[in-house]
């Protein structure tokens, strides 16, 4: 009977707790109770536990020692994967095991985990670090009947610091104080920000007032474990910082950027200024010295057109009347020259030269250039990394919002966005594009099963679900993205900045 109401509890289950939305929280979605149940001739004769966490969506990794008996008697010994939401636990096989290092990796079916992510940057004595698992005399105070084991249930935290790296038994490990019991074998050491430091996998006695110490295989000896079973695991290098400092850092970070966007704006201003009035002043001059050579040219004929009249006269007074009317029609030809060039000598057209002067461009310059195939290349002073990867992101922009030719992104003033509630995952990412600045940011937000739910009830209020120019169902998508937001936490867990080139 004992055997049959465990396997029905390991099929089924109970209803998922709330969550919150910090790192720690985010963490512990990941982070499961394994147990195992000893079964000989129909009768349970053992019942273990201890905890896990998963390095990919179906796979955990737990203590060697946890899974002991059901690596020596796998015939005899069932695995149980307990998340800690939802509703089911299910059963899982061993994949591999290395009782040196003492860790295992546990594969199931029917489920899909957060994973967590290793920390692969150095942790600094002192340093604050946090436990999450199971212990066992919390258990033992709490636990009604066996069915309590298997229950889907938050982990428990506790909180300590890195006091140094030590070798227990051949084994890399590091020692800390974040306090921990047996049941915490196998679950996770982190960070603050919810990065993996460790397994935990013992602890020192305290006896006669002896201060308590545990121990927790350390990443490095994780790593090679995990890449020796051939299983991929996240890994993050940049340093813990908290959301807060990192969105105030940012503001003043897209304030400089903003700042020096208009200065840019500003120079090619002043320069577009600069060159009009250097048009202006070479046009005047040329204009100057055109206008002297044509009067000057007029004098000459005018004097000229004199003399020519003069020795008509004098032709004329010695009787040379002949000679005296060509002289004198010279003269008046010359004359009528001298005042026709005078009169359309060139004249000085401030507005034909300053229409041919370039004008200054109506919008940043950027901006103007932020239309097209780009790549956006993670800028890691601005961003706050817990679990994501932070390659390169290729984009296509549209001048419209429109994203790779299917995604539309909602007008926020001068910004772009869109807020993204995928299937297959705990996370809600808000997208924004700063076309003044070329700035791409990935806010995202690692929520609770019942937190994802909500968000997917809101997306499926979103009618715009590819490019559109009609302005009133993007005024729609603005609204209706308004409504996610409203049920997303105040503050997220990751912020990923990119700044954006064209591609050449």
């Amino acid at each position: 009977m004992m055997r049959i109401l465990v396997c029905l509890w390991l099929l089924f289950g109970l209803m998922p707790y709330p969550a919150r939305a910090d790192d720690i929280s985010a963490a512990g979605r990941g982070v499961v109770r394994i147990v195992t149940v000893a079964i000989v001739d129909d009768e349970v004769i053992d019942f273990g536990h201890g905890s896990g966490f998963a390095v990919a969506p179906n796979r955990v990794v737990t203590n060697a020692h946890v899974v002991e008996l059901a690596a020596r008697y796998p015939g005899n010994v069932l695995v149980g994967v307990v998340p800690s939401e939802g509703d089911r636990s299910f059963q899982g096989r061993l994949v591999t095991v290395d009782p040196n290092r003492d860790l295992a990796l546990i594969e199931f079916t029917g489920a899909s985990l957060p994973p967590l992510v290793l920390y692969n940057g150095p942790a600094v004595e002192g340093e604050t670090l946090i436990s999450l698992g199971y212990p066992g005399n919390v258990d033992m105070a709490t636990a009604q009947t066996a069915i309590d084991y298997i229950r889907p249930l938050a982990p428990v935290r506790s909180q300590g610091n890195f006091s140094g790296l030590r070798r227990l038994g051949g084994t890399q490990v590091l020692l800390h104080t974040a306090g921990i019991a047996r049941g915490n074998s196998g679950g996770p050491l982190l960070d603050r920000c919810g990065r993996v430091l460790g397994v935990n996998s013992a602890l020192t006695r305290a006896d006669e007032g002896d201060s308590g110490f545990a121990f927790a295989i350390a990443n490095a000896e994780l790593g090679a474990f995990l890449r020796e079973a051939g299983q991929q695991v996240g890994v993050v290098g940049s340093p813990c910082t908290s959301i807060e400092e990192r969105l105030a850092s940012d503001r003043e970070a897209e304030e400089r950027a903003r700042a020096e966007t208009e200065q840019a704006r500003r120079d090619v201003v002043a320069r577009a200024e600069a060159e009009r009035e250097a048009r202006l002043a070479a046009a005047r001059d040329a204009n100057q010295r055109v206008r002297e050579n044509v009067m000057a040219l007029a004098a000459l004929l005018l004097v000229a057109g004199a003399l020519s009249l003069g020795a008509a006269g004098l032709l004329a007074q010695r009787g040379q009347g002949r000679y005296a009317i060509w002289a004198a029609g010279a003269g008046g030809v010359l004359m009528l020259a001298a005042v026709i060039a005078f009169v359309l000598r060139p004249a000085f057209d401030p507005a034909r030269i300053a229409s041919d002067a370039p004008s200054a461009p109506a919008t940043p310059v950027s901006a103007a250039s932020a239309v097209g195939a780009m790549t956006c290349s993670f800028v890691p002073e601005r961003s706050r990394v817990t679990v994501s990867p932070t390659e390169s992101v290729d984009v296509n922009w549209g001048a419209d919002g429109c994203v790779n030719g299917r995604t539309q992104y909602a007008e926020q003033g001068s910004l772009w966005q869109r807020i993204l509630v995928p299937e297959g995952e705990q996370t809600v990412s808000l997208l924004q594009f700063d076309p003044a600045t070329r700035t791409y940011t990935n806010t995202r937000y690692l929520l609770s099963a019942a937190q994802m739910a909500e968000a997917r009830r809101l997306r499926e209020g979103v009618e715009l679900k590819q490019c559109s120019r009609n302005e009133a169902a993007r005024a729609a998508l603005v609204r209706q993205q308004a409504a996610i937001r409203a049920a997303l936490p105040p503050l997220p867990n990751e912020r990923l900045v990119y700044r954006c080139q064209p591609r050449g």
